[in-house]
């Protein structure tokens, strides 16, 4: 046989492997997130990320930004010795809005006190002599369920995280929106009517996060800002709870809150008109009464043409930032 007959035979790249570390004003939480490759014909095709190694830790953000940001070095440190060293760069996704360019903190609420102009992707590039690619935390959250979960396939989606906060963010054609500043898709801060005297996180009044987020939910139903009691993130399950044994004021403050995020959600749809909406975190759990109020409150704001967008449950769950960490990562490494 010639050499120009002769068979070329595919070759399967090595597996692909990321430090993904996802930062939230509650936890920090860490894997490496692998992706393998298998021969289809005579291509090699990209397996969808397994998630492993898993670490975790409080984030206590009342400490301050240095304390936060040692403990990310040493979670990223912890998941590169598990892996062998044998990974090919650090992907990270952070609470605050992070610079498009720097990889740094460009601004954190109080929820992060000293958070703001912390230098998270220039710190680990020097500790690991790695690539770093830093991405905000709902935006991570975002492009992981766009590229792997509920809206993989999606000419575009709105992705609304409810949890300690209200954070958010768009994906059209598999590229998250991240703005000139890389502060968009902080929905949270929009204004909203039943917010109205409240003042948020952010220093001002109104913002629609102030009466739909876990901290929210929890100072409406016990009646102070902040709960030393309950964590906020276990304020939807716990909230579900009372209101399904038949309390009113459980009942009456999941439906204040899930109205008033389907409210804001239509008026995001009239912006943004996704192919579907994607909700995530822990108030997800919030049950019946928080969906049954969100979607009326949606159908009374969104504009006609836009009333049959589907608003479906994140597939991913705590993985999906942590994917989305390492899929930042990998745009950045093909450039």
């Amino acid at each position: 046989m010639s050499a120009s007959a002769q068979k070329t035979i595919p070759v399967v790249p090595d597996p692909v492997r990321v430090a993904s570390i996802d930062v939230g004003g509650t936890k920090i939480a860490g894997a490496i997130v692998e992706y393998a490759y298998a021969l289809d014909g005579e291509t090699a095709q990209m397996l969808p990320p397994v998630v492993c190694e898993t670490r975790s830790c409080p984030t206590l953000p009342l400490r301050g930004g240095d304390a936060v940001l040692a403990d990310i070095v040493q979670i990223a440190r912890e998941l590169v010795l598990a892996a062998g060293g044998q990974v090919d760069g650090i992907g990270v996704a952070c609470a605050g809005v992070v610079d498009p360019k720097t990889g740094s903190i460009r601004y954190a609420s109080d929820i992060m006190p000293g958070w703001t102009g912390q230098p998270v992707r220039k710190r680990l590039e020097d500790e690991f002599g790695l690539p770093v690619a830093v991405l905000g935390d709902v935006q991570a959250h975002a492009l992981g369920e766009a590229r792997w979960g509920t809206a993989k396939g999606s000419h575009s989606c709105l992705c609304v995280g409810i949890g300690t906060g209200l954070g958010g963010a768009y994906v059209l054609d598999g590229q998250v929106l991240k703005g000139f500043r890389g502060a968009a898709g902080h929905i949270g801060h929009t204004l909203h009517p039943a917010a109205a005297g409240l003042k948020c996180a952010c220093g001002s009044p109104a913002h629609v996060e102030t009466v739909t987020s876990g901290v929210a939910i929890s100072a409406m139903y016990q009646g102070r800002a902040f709960s030393d009691e309950l964590d906020p993130d276990r304020m939807g399950d716990y909230v579900s709870a009372q209101a399904d044994q038949g309390e009113l004021e459980a009942i009456a403050v999941l439906e204040a809150a899930g109205r008033a995020l389907g409210e804001a959600i239509g008026s995001w749809c009239n912006l943004f008109d996704p192919e579907l909406v994607v909700l995530s975190g822990t108030v997800t759990q919030a049950g019946a009464f928080w969906r049954r109020a969100l979607d009326e409150g949606f159908k009374s704001q969104v504009m006609a043409p836009l009333a049959d967008t589907p608003i479906l449950y994140a597939a991913l769950g705590g993985q999906a930032p942590l994917v989305g960490a390492a899929e930042n990562l990998l745009d950045a490494l093909r450039g």
